[in-house]
């Protein structure tokens, strides 16, 4: 995750990556307040996009990005489904 992030969505240099991380650390500590949760990978992923999309539209690998986006619309749905399923075993079980 650390390699997709901060080598192959966008190149970044000092300037951008600190934007991208107050921007996420903005995110996060207002969701934490508001009591919503969130993810700090998605927070600083987005942060990352936009930070690259500053410099220009093209710096931003979009493929890359696109897959980010389709592992967090597949996952939602699984891990709810497999909470279910373990939650329907574990009734069995006790």
């Amino acid at each position: 995750m650390i390699q997709t992030v901060g080598m192959r969505i966008t190149t970044l240099r000092p300037v951008h990556g600190s934007a991208a991380e107050v921007s996420a650390a903005a995110v996060i500590e207002a969701a934490s307040n508001l009591g919503i949760p969130v993810s700090t990978t998605q927070c600083i992923s987005g942060a990352v996009i936009g930070a690259g999309a500053t410099k220009r539209l093209s710096a931003v690998r979009w493929g890359v990005a696109r897959n980010i986006l389709a592992a967090w619309v597949v996952t939602f749905p699984i891990c709810a489904g497999l909470g279910w399923v373990l939650e329907k075993i574990l009734a069995l079980a006790a």
